[in-house]
């Protein structure tokens, strides 16, 4: 006998969705995705944040600003700015803008260890200290010498600040122990017993000098700036 074969017939396959429609339903929950996470990440998150630093930790989440005694804002404990009185410590040089201490302008000089204007620029930095610091003791700290590597540095290490020391005295007409005392006061420990190295806040330093010893006298006045002199004209 003849067996029946049974022939199977496979189906033509269906159409699938138009490629429009699979893009969006991979784009819907990018999208979905991507609005999450600027909400919670980028307004709830820092909202939430910044409402507890502000509880608990008012002055500091506010910018750490520092008054004089008439309650005058003066300044900021986390930013450097520059000192050109004699009767106060300076700071680090600073980079940061055209002339230094610009809190917009955070950085540093950039200048390798090869570079001749670095080079330049220490040794010229270390014949103003010099010439300004004629009574101070042992080397010159290299802190002073070199910028900070954001330009914002507001602390000293102790030795840079008793290290000037003899000048402020002089200028102020007080026994240097003064002055130094005051430094050893306001000298700040490693943060926990162990982050950091001890510290001195320039501002804060400068400021305990006019309380404890008065405000000094004015600085002198910078010469104004010569005129080249005019050339010969030959008869």
């Amino acid at each position: 006998m003849r067996e029946n074969v049974a022939i199977r017939v496979t189906p033509p396959p269906q159409a699938g969705p138009p490629r429009e429609a699979r893009m969006i339903d991979q784009i819907v929950p990018a999208i979905r995705v991507t609005v999450v996470t600027i909400v919670f990440t980028g307004l709830l998150y820092p909202l939430v944040m910044t409402g507890i630093a502000g509880a608990l930790f008012p002055r500091r989440a506010g910018g750490s600003f520092v008054t004089d005694d008439a309650g005058k804002a003066v300044g900021s404990e986390l930013m450097a700015q520059g000192f050109s009185n004699p009767a106060y410590f300076q700071p680090r040089s600073s980079a940061a803008g055209d002339k230094g201490y610009d809190p917009l302008s955070s950085g540093g000089t950039n200048l390798g260890p090869t570079s001749k204007k670095l080079r330049d620029g220490a040794i010229a930095s270390l014949e103003k200290l010099r010439k300004e610091n004629p009574d101070a003791q042992g080397p010159i700290p290299v802190e002073l010498v070199t910028a900070s590597g954001s330009g914002l540095d507001p602390h000293l290490s102790p030795e840079a600040a008793l290290w000037q020391v003899p000048r402020i005295a002089k200028v102020r007409q007080v026994a240097p122990e003064r002055v130094r005392t005051l430094v050893e006061e306001l000298t700040e420990g490693r943060d926990f017993g162990i982050l950091g190295e001890p510290r001195v806040n320039v501002l804060n330093v400068n400021l305990a000098l006019d309380r404890r010893l008065g405000a000094p006298p004015p600085a002198p006045p910078s010469p104004p700036p010569q005129a080249p002199p005019a050339a010969e004209t030959k008869q």
